[in-house]
């Protein structure tokens, strides 16, 4: 299989990948399969939540917002290779608007639990993987919000995006030694079904006036980053950064 940007880059290569039903994920899993990469993909919840995917796509759903869902896809992974060369935690979303004086145990801990547990856990159960290969990468989803905390009601979202990219940062020095680089990629103002469902439609379009290239982001704006950080070809100097994908947005 050829890619017509990035052809056969990752042929023989595995790439595990979570939160990749829909969105920014889906877009990211299509651009890998099509490069040639062994594909291992966290689905979401259930195949109710994602699009239909190729025979090839060795898919799986389980509920990350628990941690015997994330052991479940964990527990999948290794029954399916012995290596791992890329592994991007994409999986994470808001689950709602809630008001810091009204936010409920059960809302913080489910928004913690499914993106900043579930990265640190699935990384962690990772490594063995990721270092039985030469030069392989992390990649993880942030957000603008990790740096500007979002809108109202957003608040421990952001909170668990900075937690990551931080984590990021810090994983980076940890693991260079190993020849893991590990960077982040923090989408802005995307056009998926996220914010369809948890931003206005005049929200967007305010938001939208204020972005200096005048348009919301696509899942396939934020694809070729992973790419990038992912093929030591292209970014084999590069560990540590997040990278901003949002239109000049501040």
């Amino acid at each position: 299989m050829t890619h017509p940007v990035y052809g056969s880059l990752f042929n023989g290569k595995t790439v595990v990948i979570t939160g990749a039903g829909r969105g920014i994920g889906r877009a990211v899993l299509d651009d890998f399969h099509g490069a040639g990469a062994t594909i291992i993909a966290h689905l979401g919840r259930s195949a109710e939540h994602a699009d239909q995917f190729a025979d090839s796509i060795n898919g799986f759903y389980s509920d990350f917002t628990k941690p015997q869902g994330q052991q479940a896809f964990i527990d999948h992974v290794r029954q399916h290779t012995d290596k791992v060369d890329v592994l991007i935690n994409n999986a994470g979303t808001m689950f709602g608007r809630f008001p810091a004086d009204t936010l409920t145990d059960e809302q913080y801990e489910m928004i913690i639990e499914l993106n900043q547990s579930a990265v640190v856990r699935i990384t962690r159960a990772m490594l063995p993987l990721l270092k039985a290969t030469d030069k392989a990468s992390i990649i993880n989803t942030v957000s603008i919000s990790a740096s500007t905390g979002g809108s109202p009601g957003s608040s421990i979202y952001s909170a668990s995006k900075a937690f990551v990219s931080t984590y990021s940062r810090g994983l980076a020095r940890e693991l260079a030694p190993f020849g893991i680089r590990v960077n982040a990629v923090s989408p802005g103002v995307i056009d998926t079904d996220f914010h369809g469902r948890y931003s206005s439609k005049e929200k967007l379009e305010n938001t939208r006036q204020q972005i200096p290239l005048q348009r919301l982001g696509t899942s396939q704006d934020c694809a070729p980053a992973f790419m990038f950080f992912a093929a030591d070809e292209l970014s084999g100097y590069i560990t540590g950064q997040v990278l901003e994908i949002n239109g000049g947005q501040r």
